[in-house]
């Protein structure tokens, strides 16, 4: 039976001609896990946020929605609020406590559940997320993989039947966002959830749905089984390149039929074909030997009597190139970006920005210019109501930007999807004309397509002469545009490789094309480079 039902719904933003979401029907059967998959800007976040009484945007709605066969505006206050829990992709805007235990708490307290009741939900939910060892803590204190998981703890506490998640490994490493697909898919097999969640990462996640729904302008244009929906999508729809990596193969191969959808299934995929030719040919980068940027020695923490988040970073870039920084949630990556852009002061060590200390730059001359941040959250870079306005606040030259943004200009900043707020804010950034562009965590909320177009944007402004430093969870899109690579570990930058030696070096940091070609192929990094070398060998006989 179905748990929820979405009957011909539309949905349209005050001021705005076209429907955000349009003519959309679906049904979500009780205890299976649905993935909502679209390009950047596709509706996604919209239908969820419908679903979701208290988060649900203002605008014009026809349409029905049903959930467990009574429609949604006659739910209860209370189930309304415990019934249906909702996960959102930036991880602090969710947090209203100061307090891990009070956080967790927060919803049941709200509804007026007994202190009895409360405080045994509290201690099984927070032993079950391993949440006791930090059930003390200040909110502010935790990481960003704790702080989702506290979210998605303190949503659990009201025992929902629907779980919706908006994005929610958006702003977490390769491996937390492996956890934390792992613990949605365990309460869905193990509590009967039912879930329903909007992604960009699919290689991981399509591979344990049970209905793959893809949505294209606001429409929903495929529905059904994964392997069946992937079979049926245009391999030129800007989705496609969402895929997994063995089901992406299959296609690029040119083979019929239902591709398979794990890393294990394409291993076995190419292991039918040749291997005479067994090493991938990638152009290697060449520079100047110039650096743009040195850091050398440089220790940094943010309390006096606390640990140290950078220990001893040393790195440098070089002019004109890309360089990827990559590494585990808290690991410094992004601490180093703000120490570079002179943001937070290092104790000790030195940093140079084209050969001159940071100190060395007076009247924000550094801004001038020469080094531009576009941080992590880029919300904090809009001020205006329109894109447009944005812009000449900025003093972007639209015409000399490597991207079209003219179709967002009478748009608010914050009617945006999450990838067009991205390019608003490297736009904006670009106005500053900067010689050396910091991006953290560039791609959030991104398509894989729109991903492959910002990679090529970066590739025309290293033609430019811009260099370009970016810390980044996306190892997928560092493969597609990194000149050269670094792991950091511990504050520290452990390695620094060209990204076919970096790639082939790595298990849990790497793509998964990597992982299929993984003793078979040497120095592949994309599906493309597998497809191409696979091909150059041929089918075994």
């Amino acid at each position: 039976m179905a748990l929820v039902e979405i009957r011909d719904l539309t949905f349209t933003y005050p001021g705005c001609s076209a429907p955000a979401v349009s003519g959309v029907s679906l049904s979500l059967e009780r205890g299976s896990l649905g993935v909502l998959a679209g390009s950047t800007g596709s509706g996604k976040s919209t239908l969820l946020r419908l679903l979701k009484r208290e988060l649900s945007p203002l605008g014009e709605m026809t349409g029905k929605v049903l959930f467990d066969g009574e429609d949604l505006s006659k739910l209860s206050d209370r189930d309304s609020v415990c019934r249906i829990g909702f996960v959102m992709q930036n991880v602090d805007a969710q947090i209203v406590c100061d307090k891990v235990w009070h956080e967790l708490v927060f919803t049941l307290e709200s509804v007026g559940a007994k202190s009895s009741f409360i405080a045994f939900r509290a201690a099984e939910t927070a032993s079950y997320f391993g949440i006791d060892r930090w059930f003390e803590r200040d909110t502010a204190t935790l990481s960003g993989v704790q702080k989702q998981l506290l979210n998605l703890a303190a949503v659990m506490m009201s025992e929902p039947e629907l779980l919706i998640l908006d994005e929610p490994t958006a702003q977490l490493d390769p491996i937390a966002a492996s956890e934390f697909i792992r613990t949605v898919k365990k309460l869905c097999d193990e509590l009967g959830l039912t879930v329903l969640i909007a992604e960009h990462r699919l290689g991981e996640l399509i591979p344990l749905c049970d209905r793959l729904m893809i949505m294209e302008k606001g429409r929903l244009i495929h529905s059904g089984s994964p392997a069946k929906v992937i079979a049926e999508l245009d391999d030129k729809s800007p989705i496609a390149y969402s895929m997994p990596a063995a089901a992406r193969l299959f296609k690029a191969l040119g083979l019929k039929g239902q591709p398979p959808l794990t890393v294990s299934g394409g291993r076995a995929l190419i292991a039918e074909y040749n291997d005479s030719f067994t090493e991938n040919e990638r152009e290697s980068c060449t520079h100047s030997g110039e650096k743009a940027l040195e850091v050398k020695n440089v220790y940094f923490r943010y309390e006096r009597n606390g640990s140290d988040v950078l220990k001893g970073l040393s790195l440098d870039v070089y002019k004109g190139e890309i360089f990827c920084i990559v590494g585990a949630n808290g690991c410094g990556k992004s601490t180093a970006a703000k120490c570079i852009s002179a943001l937070l002061k290092p104790y000790s060590g030195q940093i140079r920005v084209f050969g001159k200390r940071l100190k060395d730059y007076k009247s924000r001359s550094l801004y001038t210019q020469c080094l531009t941040l576009l941080p992590q959250d880029v919300t904090t870079c809009f001020v205006r109501e329109t894109v447009r306005a944005e812009l000449e606040d900025s003093g972007t030259d639209m015409t000399s930007l490597p991207f079209d943004i003219s179709g967002l200009l009478d748009k608010h900043p914050y009617d945006l999807s999450g990838g067009e707020q991205q390019l608003l804010a490297l736009a904006k950034a670009l106005g500053s004309k900067p010689r050396l562009l910091i991006l953290d965590e560039a791609t959030k909320g991104m398509d894989d397509h729109l991903k492959r177009r910002t990679a090529e944007i970066l590739k025309e402004l290293k033609s430019r002469g811009v260099t370009v430093l970016t810390v980044t969870h996306d190892i997928e899109f560092a493969a597609l545009c990194a000149d050269r690579c670094a792991m950091f570990f511990g504050g520290e930058a452990v390695s620094v490789l060209p990204p076919n030696e970096f790639f082939d070096r790595g298990s849990f940091y790497t793509t998964n094309a990597a992982r299929i070609a993984r003793g078979k192929y040497k120095g592949v990094v994309t599906v493309e480079e597998l497809a191409t070398l696979a091909q150059k060998n041929g089918r075994r006989q």
